[in-house]
């Protein structure tokens, strides 16, 4: 499938605006909620998924810049990466992982409207492409945060 810079920004918006309306209305306690997770995975809150979402997200405008990943997350793998993003958000308040999540959309809208052409078009992609963008973003909205934030209400 061939993508088109405005399915791509439009997809984009779409998913920030849901999930920055979730985390806008989330309580100090939500913020602080662990998520279901995997045994031996870090014990992420709803705080370090919206952190992990924001880097994945960072990490696609980079790509696109065709700017090398940091140092200390090149070579790693997936989970690797994924714990080094933890210790990093895992210990700053909400209001700071907040902001950082609203820039880096303002940034990635920036840097999707000023991309070459190319990028969009250049070849057959997954239907999904580029799925840190949204996909990613959405399966961890809903698998994951709302998913405690629903378990919890009434507890």
């Amino acid at each position: 499938m061939v993508h088109t810079r405005e399915e791509v920004i439009e997809r984009t918006i779409d998913e920030f605006t849901l999930l920055d309306q979730l985390a806008a209305n989330l309580t100090a306690e939500d913020w602080e909620k662990p998520l279901l997770r995997p045994e031996g995975k870090d014990p992420w809150t709803v705080k370090d998924a919206l952190a992990h979402i924001t880097h994945w997200k960072a990490d696609v405008i980079r790509s696109m810049r065709k700017q090398r990943r940091p140092i200390e997350l090149r070579g790693l793998e997936t989970n690797a990466a994924n714990h080094i993003i933890y210790l990093r958000w895992h210990d700053r308040p909400p209001s700071e992982v907040l902001a950082w999540h609203r820039k880096v959309q303002d940034e990635l809208l920036d840097a999707l409207k000023n991309a070459p052409d190319s990028w969009f078009s250049g070849k057959e992609r997954n239907p999904q492409w580029p799925y840190d963008l949204d996909g990613h973003s959405a399966y961890h909205r809903l698998r994951d945060i709302e998913r405690v934030l629903a378990n919890q209400v009434g507890s």
